[in-house]
């Protein structure tokens, strides 16, 4: 098949080749997309690639904000300063997918619109509670990214039409901490068989705000409501931590999969990364080093 292969400097350029080539679909990284391309699981005639669109690249802070552009790379977020001091979670998590080639090429923004429930950068930016900016014909508009999905491999974000342009992350202040972690069978290239992301805030001993959430145990990204109501009004202990991580444990439902392992087992393993996920962030909380 022969295909068209253009260039966007602007948001606003983006939408009008869309516009202009019906069927067309956008591309940053492509480690996705151009495996499905060749194995011509999807049938596009136009690519429109947003790499050279500036803005799409920032990573800074602004009145309180994380501010992250849409095709900032995996090996960028996890290699910022920003990101590893103010959102610990977010970095490794990114430094968490794939192989280098991966993280050099894939961005956050093709995380997520490629929506799968357990693609790792998607699931730190759920817990951190990151909005999303979309552009499209009608304007813009801001989605939290948990009400991105519409089921497994299909995003409400329509790529042919649409671009995501950024990420944004209130901060909490003084007393946060966040953290992920993973469960696969080899740390390369491998995917996870279950991983976790967890942010807190702790006030005067309290813990003020927090959210979880533990992927692949439903068709997005799940955000852990249960485990985080046990940790409100609470002082971070274990036992408490051990109360979240029971309520996280009930309330996901992992399907039986051969390639990730048991119902059974992941549910068992979703006590034991939750856990190490709110250690680890309360840790940082307290003003604890991040490993």
């Amino acid at each position: 098949m022969t295909r068209q292969y253009l260039f966007a400097t602007s948001p606003a350029e983006c939408l009008a080749l869309l516009a202009a080539h019906p069927g067309a679909r956008l591309i940053a990284g492509g480690t996705d997309l151009v495996i499905d391309l060749k194995e011509e699981k999807r049938q596009v005639h136009t690519l429109v690639d947003i790499t050279r669109i500036p803005e799409l690249k920032i990573i800074h802070e602004e009145n309180g904000r994380i501010i992250l552009g849409a095709a900032v790379t995996h090996t960028r977020a996890a290699a910022s300063k920003l990101i590893r001091e103010k959102l610990p979670a977010l970095a490794a998590a990114a430094a968490a997918v794939g192989s280098p080639q991966i993280r050099n090429a894939g961005t956050l923004g093709g995380n997520v619109v490629n929506a799968q429930p357990a693609a790792d950068t998607a699931v730190a930016l759920v817990a951190l509670g990151a909005e999303a900016t979309i552009l499209g014909p009608e304007g813009e508009r801001r989605v939290p990214v948990e009400e991105l999905y519409a089921g497994v491999g299909r995003s409400k974000v329509d790529a042919s039409r649409e671009i995501l342009t950024r990420f944004t992350v209130d901060l909490w202040g003084e007393g946060e901490g966040s953290a992920f972690t993973r469960l696969s069978p080899r740390r390369a290239l491998s995917l996870p068989m279950l991983n976790v992301a967890a942010r807190v805030q702790v006030v005067d001993g309290k813990c003020t705000r927090a959210r979880v959430c533990v992927a692949p145990v439903a068709p997005w990204p799940f955000l852990c409501e249960e485990a985080a109501a046990v940790l409100i009004g609470q002082e971070p202990s274990a036992g408490v931590i051990a109360r979240a991580a029971a309520a996280a444990r009930e309330a996901a439902r992992p399907r039986d999969s051969l390639l990730r392992g048991s119902s059974s087992y992941r549910k068992d393993m979703t006590t034991v990364l939750v856990t190490r996920a709110l250690a680890e962030a309360f840790s940082l909380a307290a003003g604890g080093k991040s490993n």
